[in-house]
């Protein structure tokens, strides 16, 4: 047998199957390749001389013997981090507050129960999201008004502040299943260009579509404009035009028949979100755990969205 001593980062990794899947996922949470993290289940399983997953199986599922270790992974890793807050705390003084800027509307479809988990983590925290969305939530960070912003796309280097990378999501178009454009398998530039576009009410530099696709391509269709996400969708499912959202925001209107998505391109609109911080704050615990919570939730729980 394998001489291979059980350690916080094993529990972490079959905690991670367990929850995600699927290797690529589990991967992608842990900041692993799959390599590394197929060679470090092959070690531990030479160690017991068992299977600890069934990988042949979509998704995969923990075997009995995994599924005592990731038991012990759920009793065990909380106390561990809450230690480790416990540490950050006589460490480092009390937290201060966490202030969040959001430069984007569909961010709060999945910020809200980050929040909401977080509280529970450190209920100490002034945790408050500054009303509104922001175009360019960055000066707040530097004049000290923000302690987070989630902001999109990759953006150039600053000496004052920190990006951490959230997610990659797909951007898809949604219409009414009667609409012709339906018939198609993805739609291009071209598609939109006689049509009525149903969006936020957001500059064109905020809105993926414009931004990534039709600005580039040098069309410019009719606009509606709607405020809350389920208004886009109702106006949407009742033909009065077409739009384009993050295929995390969807699910229920498709399944339910209301409207149906296509991508955008054959390859698919591809997006980023990253969580910022100040260079001179970024390093706190507990604003680190909110987006190490933000990102792990997102890769968990959202459809559609891969590491970065």
């Amino acid at each position: 047998m394998a001489t291979t001593a059980l350690e916080l980062r094993h529990l972490e990794t079959l905690l991670a199957l367990a929850e995600c899947g699927s290797l690529s996922k589990a991967a992608a949470r842990l900041f692993l390749t799959q390599s590394a993290l197929s060679h470090q289940l092959k070690a531990l399983e030479s160690h017991y001389g068992a299977a600890l997953v069934e990988k042949s199986v979509r998704p995969l599922r923990v075997t009995a013997i995994g599924h005592r270790l990731v038991t012990l992974a759920k009793a065990v890793l909380p106390q561990v981090a809450e230690a480790g807050r416990d540490v950050a705390r006589l460490a480092q003084g009390h937290a201060g507050p966490l202030r969040v800027a959001v430069q984007c509307h569909n961010c709060f479809d999945w910020l809200m129960p980050a929040m909401d988990a977080y509280r529970s983590l450190w209920p100490e925290v002034e945790l408050d999201i500054i009303s509104g969305y922001v175009v360019d939530p960055l000066p707040l960070l530097e004049r000290g008004e923000a302690e987070l912003a989630i902001i999109h796309d990759r953006q150039e280097p600053r000496d004052t502040i920190v990006f951490s990378p959230l997610f990659r999501y797909e951007s898809v178009a949604l219409m009414s299943p009667r609409h012709p454009l339906a018939s198609k398998q993805w739609l291009e530039a071209d598609d939109f260009a006689g049509e009525t576009l149903i969006t936020y009410p957001v500059p064109d530099e905020m809105l993926d579509l414009m931004k990534h696709c039709l600005t580039p391509a040098g069309i410019n269709p009719k606009r509606r404009t709607a405020e809350l996400t389920v208004a886009i969708l109702q106006l949407v499912a009742s033909g009065r035009g077409i739009a384009a959202l993050p295929s995390w925001t969807v699910g229920n209107y498709i399944e339910r028949g209301y409207v149906v998505s296509r991508p955008i391109g054959p390859a698919g609109l591809r997006c980023e979100l990253y969580a910022a911080t100040s260079r001179s704050t970024a390093d706190a615990a507990y604003i680190r755990e909110f987006v190490a919570l933000t990102r792990t939730l997102s890769l968990t729980q959202l459809a559609g969205v891969s590491a970065l």
